[in-house]
């Protein structure tokens, strides 16, 4: 899988909205190896998408139509400035339900000083974890060259994930995540987006 990021800011969430449907409806039947789009904006107003493909040959020629590129101009009116852009093929999808019937999505971007280590933890007990946290659907885990990461994190709905957030974490779960913590190098951004945009050819 390859996966393609983008990060910006924008006033205009419905705007955001619509160009996604209309990039779905009249792009996305022509986009051979497109699998899917979650894109949102939080209440601060920053926005993101997460573009998932079969490989990058199949983004890179999907990207080079015509049509997508005055679609794109288009798009990045409604961004305050130009976003930035990242891609990467380490991407590790983790699948407990249907990620497309979330109500609610939080992404987590970082970095580590291991990557290698911090997937090698992020892989142990699902089991655990589902029995756990039952309000999680999936996860999509991006990893880029530079140590920096990107979890998407897909719930049932927020009053589920909050509450999960409170539940006492089981003895068994603790080491790898204070492992975890310690692996962490600066502050872990948050994206909530309580309205998230999930797409995916029909």
């Amino acid at each position: 899988m390859y996966v393609e990021v983008f990060q910006g800011t924008t006033k205009e969430s419905a705007a955001v909205r619509a160009g996604l449907d209309r990039w779905v409806q009249e792009l996305g039947p022509g986009a051979t190896g497109w699998l899917g789009t979650t894109c949102g904006v939080t209440d601060d107003g920053r926005f993101l998408a997460v573009d998932r493909w079969e490989s990058e040959e199949a983004a890179r020629q999907a990207n080079a139509r015509p049509e997508h590129q005055r679609w794109q101009a288009e798009a990045r009116r409604v961004l305050q400035a130009e976003p930035t852009v990242r891609s990467s093929s380490d991407v590790t999808v983790d699948l407990q339900d249907d990620p497309d019937r979330a109500g609610f999505v939080q992404v987590m971007q970082g970095r580590t000083s291991d990557p290698a280590r911090a997937a090698e933890l992020m892989a142990q007990d699902p089991d655990v974890w589902a029995e756990f946290r039952p309000d999680v659907l999936g996860s999509v885990t991006i990893g880029f060259e530079d140590g920096g990461y990107l979890v998407v994190l897909y719930f049932t709905s927020e009053a589920d994930a909050r509450e999960g957030e409170r539940k006492e974490v089981p003895l068994q779960l603790r080491p790898a995540m204070e492992e975890m913590d310690k692996l962490d190098v600066g502050e872990t951004e948050f994206f909530d987006l309580r309205e998230p945009l999930l797409r995916s050819p029909a």
